[in-house]
């Protein structure tokens, strides 16, 4: 179930990527870090290119939740690993040419609005 609306959604989907920031144990944010998104259906998703070592990646999961700025939409997220649509998110990755090492794959985060 998504919490996206439909021009939120158009407007991420546009933009090929986002800023994204995990929060720390305190709430406080950490620096925002710009990664590749996609759209698939009414979801976005998010990997890392360093696979389970980027920096940004294990922030994000360290609380789960944090903030997100993509097409002039900010919103505050919960990050969600999600494996259940890997061949449709490895495709749309794919189309972008972008972040589709096995090593990558195993990072895929759905993003929900919190």
């Amino acid at each position: 179930m998504t919490g996206w609306t439909p021009a939120e959604l158009d407007a991420i989907g546009r933009a090929g990527e986002l800023r994204v920031a995990g929060r720390r144990a305190d709430g406080s944010l950490r620096p925002l870090v710009i990664v590749w998104q996609v759209r698939v259906g009414d979801d976005v998703f998010i990997r890392s290119v360093r696979g389970p070592s980027g920096g940004w990646y294990r922030g994000v999961l360290a609380q789960g939740r944090g903030r997100i700025e993509s097409g002039g939409v900010a919103k505050d997220v919960a990050f969600v690993r999600d494996d259940t649509r890997g061949d449709e998110v490895d495709a749309a990755y794919r189309a972008v040419d972008s972040v589709t090492s096995p090593v990558a794959t195993g990072t895929t985060l759905r993003v929900d609005p919190a």
